[in-house]
């Protein structure tokens, strides 16, 4: 009577079963694997062996990395070729971008750089503009490439900057540079619109740079058959050019 007391009143205990310990190892052990892996740097599935540029010219391989974000080791799967693109097009160099994976370890990357078309001479800085009157670089070097040079401020002059590039292309279209040392082009008003070749000014005011270049072409020639020293020569006016010679006191 009193044993079956003490076994009614006392407390029943449970003991885990074989089952449950096995499970509960189990969780243990899972929890410890996933410690482990996070706290090991991470391994990337078909990771990148080679990140190849193709057709850059002035960009180096290794500013373009820096550029595109991208490493090797990193995964081939979670780069994103749009990401990739966006950052390389912040520089004013790159004009376009295709990127594409060739599985299992190469990412390929073509760009189309811009071309210098024009210095920008600006309160004696000197800048390397493309066609478009874009901003690529700051020359820091003595080393100056034979461009038509632009000069003045073409925050100021707006207009006028838009007509000097206008002006630029034209002459470069027409292969007035490989004819000639020096071409400037000067920031002005529009209708100032002014140039520099090999010394002599030559006023071209705005627009009809086609019909100017012409008619400059063949005042060229006849200024040298007669051997007249120009001062300068205004094309302003349509179907007109002035010629001011150079006196011959200023010629002594």
């Amino acid at each position: 009577m009193k044993a079956n007391r003490l076994k009614r009143s006392g407390r029943r205990i449970n003991i885990p079963n074989k089952s449950q310990i096995i499970i509960l190892f189990m969780f243990i052990f899972a929890i410890a694997i996933v410690a482990y892996i996070y706290s090991r740097p991470r391994i990337s599935i078909l990771p990148v062996k080679h990140i190849v540029f193709i057709g850059n010219k002035h960009l180096t391989d290794d500013e373009l990395i820096s550029l595109a974000g991208v490493h090797v080791g990193e995964s081939l799967i979670t780069i994103s070729n749009r990401k990739v693109s966006q950052r390389l097009l912040k520089s004013p160099w790159i004009r376009s971008v295709s990127v594409r994976k060739e599985f299992p370890e190469r990412l390929s990357v073509v760009i189309e750089e811009s071309a210098p078309f024009a210095l920008l001479d600006m309160n004696g800085h000197l800048f390397l503009l493309d066609e478009k009157g874009e901003f690529l670089e700051e020359l820091k070097d003595d080393s100056i490439p034979f461009l038509p040079v632009i000069t003045g401020d073409p925050f100021k002059e707006r207009d006028g900057f838009s007509e000097a590039i206008k002006l630029a292309k034209f002459m470069t279209a027409r292969g007035f540079l490989s004819g000639t040392d020096h071409i400037e082009i000067m920031i002005q008003k529009p209708h100032e619109l002014a140039l520099t070749i090999d010394g002599v000014v030559v006023k071209m005011g705005a627009g009809r740079y086609e019909e100017k270049l012409e008619r400059l072409i063949n005042l060229e020639n006849e200024i040298k058959n007669r051997g007249i020293f120009v001062d300068y020569i205004d094309l302003r006016f349509a179907n007109k050019a002035i010629v001011k010679p150079i006196t011959s006191e200023a010629v002594k």
